[in-house]
């Protein structure tokens, strides 16, 4: 009986497997394709952070469930995939922009704690005795009146983005940022874009108990969580707006039909 082609080459970390794979960072990335939906939209006004609180059980408290994250005054991170993991990288960014702001006495730029924190997140696969971080980040931030948007990789790479999503609705909320997003978004169409992605990209009704948005304005730099009563005029506002349009569709269908 011949033994498969790859086995044996993801029992460790540091070992390749002859085409060139690190079967050990491919099985994060799936843990964080199995996490809930998170979405983050630059815009010339800010950045929208959005995240999907799915929860297993009508009696978890939804309130309990850290998506969305401060990093510093002006830099915010939304979380998917395994919530342990993202929980020590939220707090090795924390650390990363007090110490900038105690070294150099100014905030830490957005583009310099993303690539500090991959750092880190590339020497968990290369070191024997550890494994990946099966989590990934959307980190967003306002630097200087000047908008970013990065994702990381458990494999340490990053990418910055006009809008993105991670985790099991990313190809869904892909889709509606391909067809919808504008270079001149405002806040608003920003937040209401944000929504209508999660809105696409999850099986569940869209609620305030289970979405959480957070806003970073260029206009002070300042990370903001909405309130739930803004969370459910915005989440009213997209799904009317849909209601409406299905309507006009079923109008269309109709009067095609009698011609």
């Amino acid at each position: 009986m011949q033994p498969l082609q790859n086995a044996g080459y993801d029992r460790a970390i540091t070992v390749f497997s002859p085409d060139g794979r690190l079967f050990q960072v491919e099985y994060a990335r799936e843990a964080v394709k199995r996490g809930t939906t998170s979405i983050g939209v630059k815009c010339p006004d800010g950045i929208v952070l959005a995240v999907d609180k799915r929860t297993t059980s009508t009696l978890v408290e939804s309130s309990s469930i850290e998506k969305l994250f401060k990093i510093d005054d002006h830099i915010g991170a939304a979380t998917s995939g395994l919530v342990a993991d993202a929980r020590a990288l939220v707090e090795r960014a924390r650390v990363e922009a007090q110490i900038n702001k105690i070294t150099y006495t100014e905030p830490i730029r957005v583009d310099s704690l993303a690539k500090k924190l991959c750092d880190m997140l590339q020497l968990y696969t290369q070191n024997g005795g550890v494994r990946p971080f099966g989590s990934a980040l959307i980190i967003g931030g306002v630097y200087n009146e000047e908008c970013k948007l990065f994702e990381t990789d458990p494999s340490g790479a990053l990418i910055q983005y006009k809008a993105t999503a991670i985790g099991s609705g990313r190809s869904a909320a892909m889709e509606i940022f391909e067809e919808q997003y504008k270079e001149d978004l405002s806040i608003d169409d920003a937040i209401t874009l944000a929504i209508t992605a999660i809105n696409e990209a999850t099986e569940h009704d869209t609620t305030s108990d289970n979405v959480e948005i957070a806003v970073i304005k260029k206009e002070d730099g300042k990370y903001v969580k909405l309130s739930k009563d803004d969370v459910t005029s915005y989440i009213e506002s997209v799904l009317n707006k849909e209601d409406e349009e299905e309507v006009v569709e079923e109008d269309e269908s109709e009067e095609s039909e009698d011609e």
